[in-house]
């Protein structure tokens, strides 16, 4: 289940007294507490003031030994966490009601551990009314708040928790708020065709996501209702395409009709603005969310024009999941052309059936409007389903009948029986070791025989989840395209990464079982070795050696104050090393393996700044003896991808080659390969570089960062040399991988003995508490990016129907 709350770090974040909504519902609970307790200008009231409320089988307090750290920001609520109240049984919170209508529910649940009672071992459901919030859970300090929104018809809330089997439950705190009738809308229009309208009011919504605009936090202490917001950037797929704006003037509540108990000003009065560069460059911005599937969701969306000029037209496109919300969207017209005037949408998106939400704003493509776009909140509802429930259902795979064995033991000798049981030992072992083919193989119709001889490599996931402190979001490294990516240390010591997939997906299932059938047959010093993996509870876990000075890119661009730049003997044994791994995969076996996914992310970095090639979910075997190349769907990352094969849909070895070409113009520039921010002539890598290089003006395109005292010109000759090479349009021309070891090689001879490491080239390790992301830098889906030049190597991606693309392009 997605959690509301995230440990996150805004760039910065407005304090200021807000004016409180006096509601007629107001309950608010400091449990465990003897004392009341002030957070802001509410007052939560202790426990046993309000005992009358409460039905349930004995008293049982906890109180936290010393003080809680408490992770911003929640720390502003920190004095709520210091106390809870065990519940050993069924218990009853019943609440007089007032006024009906909707009202908050808010759970407050961080575990601490005392002399009597281990909190986080909690497990147990909650419900309210005839809504399930809650089943099974295990709270995690990670994300103690859980908010939801009651439609009451009747004259009391009662909120039951039920504690599992030899466990319980407990509670911090507790807030009942009836909320103003313009909240929350009767019913929304749905994100279909049709446009039909659906009808909110018998359903419970729970609270995913609530994200302010513009990277600004909004405490609870600034919104009238209490609400927390969370800054925007950590959801953007690409930051470097929009720009974040803040703006404390006037509002004009009026004119949209809004007011602020919709959203406080701060929401409105920050933005995330499209990036403006050139206007010949279209592109869109998106944010990414983890959802449940199975529900449906309610999506409001927040508007404020305080960015653009009064005589320009800020016309712009908004998509859910790549479909059409609102197309040309005017917010002039929607306010009466008032200046600064709020405005906001709600949109129901129908049953999500993955487990990822997207929201994408885009330039309208009206003839004579700039290329705009802007978007001040966003909320992200949860609604429960027709059982009444807002858990997610977890679909565990039926046993094949393959995997039933029934040993019939009838009346008989001792002997007999004994035989009997041992043999169904046996078979139910057997089974067992059967079984990640079994639950695999549910996903697709090609025999799911991959992972048969893999059974070494299983880890159980309680083993998994000790060494990741039970994925703890402090302990993440990178997020790519197949999930998260942990740091983690088994009981051994040995520290490893842990790439926790989303195991909602079908394409994500393809690529888990590919990753550990190449990593589980290869061994190389160049290559990332696998450790094993865990398929438990449909989970696609991936444990590999851990690379302590992160991916390649992060040493190249985008972290400029936390890792050291690489000198230029450094990113030579870099490219050989990783050479000498792509290499190791083209002719080490029998058939050629193509990586199909060569970038500066994929390549890795241990303590000594040795590379390894890692990410092989899209790897692909060669073709055949007597075959050219294997034709096959185009799956990459946009902006690395050969030519030939995006349009020919033609694969071959030669395509990692033209990959890595563009990764060694990374390495030799110190810039990504496609980056909008900049002028539209400089903005595609490959386009200016290789300009500049055939009019002999090689110095222009070097990373600055590079030591050129000591840099051989002949060296660095040799390099541009073979990376022109491998650039080359058609496959045929290029060299093998071979060949460009053998050139990298002779480079790094050319540069002669080992350079004095100084300055900014100086090797160094990063400490442990530096997060090395491997985020791609680059835009991260095809429509994000529209427009720029792509003559070369992208021409075709733009002119083509391209349909196929993979969600990493």
């Amino acid at each position: 289940m997605p959690n509301l709350l995230f440990l996150v770090l805004p760039i910065w974040c407005l304090i200021f007294v807000s004016s409180e909504l006096d509601p007629v519902d107001n309950y608010l609970i400091n449990c465990g507490s003897s004392e009341n307790t002030t957070v802001g200008a509410r007052v939560f009231f202790a426990d046993q003031l309000n005992s009358t409320i409460l039905s349930t089988p004995g008293e049982v307090f906890a109180k936290a030994s010393s003080d809680l750290l408490v992770p911003f920001p929640f720390n502003y609520i920190s004095p709520l966490y210091q106390t809870a109240r065990v519940l050993n049984g069924t218990s009853e919170f019943v609440f007089p009601i007032k006024k009906r209508g909707r009202h908050w529910l808010r759970l407050h649940f961080f575990p601490f551990v005392q002399e009597n009672h281990n909190l986080t071992s909690a497990r147990f459901s909650v419900s309210a009314q005839n809504f399930t919030l809650l089943t099974n859970f295990q709270p995690s300090n990670a994300s103690p708040l859980k908010e939801y929104s009651l439609n009451i018809s009747s004259n009391q809330l009662v909120l039951v928790f039920t504690p599992a089997a030899n466990s319980f439950a407990f509670i911090n705190a507790l807030e009942v708020i009836s909320l103003p009738d313009e909240v929350i809308p009767a019913g929304a229009g749905l994100n279909t065709p049709e446009g039909s309208v659906q009808d909110l009011r018998a359903h419970a919504l729970e609270t995913v996501m609530r994200v302010n605009m513009g990277n600004v936090t909004i405490p609870p202490q600034n919104d009238t209702l209490g609400r927390l917001w969370f800054p925007d950037a950590r959801f953007l797929k690409s930051s470097n395409l929009v720009q974040f704006v803040t703006k404390q003037e006037g509002l004009n509540y009026s004119a949209g009709g809004e007011t602020e108990n919709i959203a406080p000003p701060l929401v409105y009065e920050s933005v995330t603005r499209l990036k403006q560069v050139d206007f010949s460059i279209r592109f869109n911005a998106t944010w990414q969310f983890d959802v449940d599937p199975g529900f449906e969701y309610l999506i409001r969306f927040h508007f404020c024009d305080i960015v653009s000029d009064s005589s320009n037209e800020l016309l712009f496109n908004i998509f859910v999941n790549s479909l059409i919300v609102s197309a040309h969207l005017d917010l002039k017209k929607k306010t009466s052309k008032a200046i600064s005037a709020p405005y906001h949408m709600d949109v129901v998106k129908r049953l999500v059936t993955s487990g990822d939400l997207s929201v994408t704003i885009g330039p309208s493509e009206m003839r004579n409007v700039l290329p705009d776009g802007i978007l001040n909140g966003l909320e992200i509802m949860k609604i429960s389903n027709s059982k009444n429930s807002l858990v997610a259902e977890i679909q565990f795979p039926k046993a094949s009948s393959k995997s039933k064995r029934w040993v019939v033991i009838g009346s008989g000798f001792g002997a007999v029986c004994l035989v009997g049981l041992a043999l169904a030992s046996i078979l139910v072992h057997r089974s067992r070791r059967r079984r990640v083919v079994i639950e695999l193989s549910k996903y697709s119709e090609e025999p799911s025989s991959v992972l048969n001889s893999k059974t070494g490599y299983l880890i159980p996931f309680k083993a998994v989840q000790e060494a990741t402190d039970n994925f703890c979001e402090e302990m993440i490294i990178g997020i790519g395209g197949f999930g998260k990516v942990y740091k983690g240390m088994l009981k051994d010591g040995t520290k490893v990464a842990v790439k926790r997939g989303n195991r909602h997906s079908n394409q994500g299932l393809s690529e888990f079982m590919t990753e550990i059938e190449m990593l589980s047959k290869f061994r190389h010093r160049h290559l990332v070795s696998l450790i094993g993996y865990c398929d438990e509870m449909n989970e696609m876990i991936i444990i590999y050696e851990y690379m302590a000075n992160g991916a390649l890119k992060n040493h190249l661009y985008g972290s400029e104050h936390l890792l050291p730049k690489l000198n230029w003997r450094q990113r030579l044994e870099i490219c050989i090393g990783s050479a000498r791994g792509l290499h190791y995969l083209h002719t080490g076996s029998e058939k050629a393996i193509i990586h199909r996914d060569v970038k500066s992310a994929n390549i890795l970095l241990d303590e000594n700044l040795m590379a390894k090639v890692a990410d092989f979910g899209l790897s692909k075997d060669g073709p055949e003896m007597d075959q050219t190349h294997v034709s096959t769907a185009v799956k990459g990352s946009f902006g690395y991808l050969d030519p030939e094969y995006l349009t020919r849909q033609q694969l071959t070895e030669k395509s990692d080659v033209y990959s890595f070409g563009v990764v060694m113009l990374e390495i030799l520039s110190g810039r990504p390969v496609i980056d909008p921010s900049r002028p539209k002539e400089t903005a595609n890598l490959i386009e200016w570089a290789m300009k500049e290089m055939k009019r002999g003006e090689l110095e222009t395109i070097l990373d600055p960062h590079i030591i050129k005292e000591g840099l051989k010109m002949e060296s660095l000759q040799k390099f541009a040399e073979t990376v022109e090479k491998c650039l080359a349009e058609c496959g045929p021309d290029r060299p093998t991988m071979g060949e460009v070891l053998w050139n990298l090689e002779c480079a790094l001879q050319l540069q002669g003995r080992e350079d004095k490491r100084t300055g900014e080239g100086t090797p160094s390790t990063p400490p442990d508490d530096i997060s090395t992301s491997t985020t791609p830098f680059s835009v991260a889906s095809m429509g994000d990016l529209e427009g720029v030049s792509m003559s070369r190597a992208f021409s075709q991606m733009v002119k083509s129907d391209v349909k196929d693309l993979s969600d990493k392009i």
